[in-house]
């Protein structure tokens, strides 16, 4: 049986006379009906702009699934094919209001002129004329897809009038493995063109400035920060780079690098050595460089990036910058990124204390975006 049509097909489920097929597209998520025969039989309706997981067959035709957004929390639905979808009653709770916030989709050209989504979140009547000021996330790697989720974290940033910007860059599986592939082994050079050329869009469209961008990733997203910190030293004011991988030529020989020699190359072959090598950001500092505000952070048991990556860039860095401009480094005790709720609290008051200061953000109160819903 083929089905044809449609986004990027993922997860599905058999109820007694339907398929339900999950599928993606640039991120955003699809619940398509067919019949045992694997015709289509229209589209099943789910919030826009939604993720959708946890998709489950129940009695009958019926099945459950959840969906998330960046402005709703999490909550559970019941379709049948016969009738109309409903939300059920179980779902998450929350005190936060995101009525606030707008969210949108648009696109960036990379390099080789791949057109590269950007989702978009600010606070609605954010002025477009490059006052606000924006951070720019990305991944980029190992298939994941930076699927629209319900983030708290995120809420300081916006009650400051900030433009948050999640990219959705080849090395993720936004379009299915083909944009995966596209970022991966001697392709990863894609991965760091295509998050430049989010952040140049958000300048020349006048979203934000320069002076006023920040760029921050962890983890692969670490790796994403400090290639695109080297190649591009004048491209944002800050950059945060979460537990990093910086030295691509050792981390083979780290525990988890092993299982990353199918993401990014090994050693032992020559041609992705020479790859490998052009985009290491530890080999790539140089000396004499007006390098921006950067923050690194470390975990000192982390078994997936090991805490020298951080530690020798942050070394590095502050030896070849001429911009008089710091270079931090945040070592926690404990893993790949803070695990207990205190820890979480710290790390994210003390990135948003080091964001705020670089971009010459006057921290204020929140005033009525944190309410209790009746």
């Amino acid at each position: 049986m083929t089905i044809e049509g449609g986004p990027v097909a993922s997860p599905l489920a058999v109820t007694d006379t339907w398929l339900w097929l999950l599928g993606i597209d640039a991120g955003l998520s699809s619940l398509r009906l067919f019949d045992l025969d694997g015709r289509p039989a229209g589209a099943v309706e789910i919030p826009p702009g939604s993720a959708v997981d946890g998709l489950v067959p129940l009695d009958g035709n019926e099945v459950a699934y959840a969906t998330e957004s960046f402005t709703q929390p999490r909550s559970w639905w019941r379709a049948s094919g016969q009738s109309p979808a409903h939300r059920t009653a179980l779902a998450i709770a929350t005190p936060l209001d995101f009525s606030k916030v707008e969210v949108r989709r648009e696109f960036a050209a990379s390099a080789d002129g791949t057109q590269v989504p950007m989702t978009l979140i600010a606070p609605r009547g954010t002025p477009r004329d490059g006052t606000a000021p924006a951070l720019l996330t990305g991944y980029g790697g190992f298939g994941i897809s930076l699927k629209p989720r319900f983030d708290p974290g995120w809420l300081p940033w916006l009650e400051h009038g900030g433009v948050l910007a999640i990219t959705h860059i080849r090395g993720g599986g936004e379009y299915g493995e083909g944009w995966h592939h596209a970022g991966r082994l001697a392709a990863k050079q894609n991965v760091f063109d295509d998050f430049a050329a989010c952040a140049r869009y958000l300048v020349e469209s006048h979203v934000s400035t320069s002076g006023r961008l920040a760029i921050l990733g962890g983890s692969n997203g670490g790796l994403l920060m400090g290639a695109v910190l080297t190649q591009h030293p004048g491209l944002a004011r800050a950059v945060v780079a979460m537990v990093p991988v910086m030295d691509m030529l050792r981390h083979e020989l780290d525990p988890n690098g092993t299982f990353t020699v199918t993401e990014y190359g090994t050693v032992n072959d020559p041609a992705l050595f020479q790859a490998m090598l052009a985009y290491s950001p530890y080999h790539n500092v140089k000396d004499g460089t007006a390098y921006p505000e950067v923050l690194l952070t470390a975990g000192e048991s982390d078994p997936l990036a090991k805490a020298y990556h951080a530690k020798k860039m942050a070394a590095r860095l502050q030896a070849a910058s001429s911009s008089n401009q710091p270079v931090l480094l945040r070592v926690e005790p404990g893993g790949h990124g803070p695990s207990a709720l205190d820890q979480r609290v710290s790390e994210l008051t003390d990135i948003y204390a080091f964001l705020f200061d670089a971009l010459g953000i006057d921290y204020r109160p929140p005033a009525d975006w944190r309410r209790t819903k009746g």
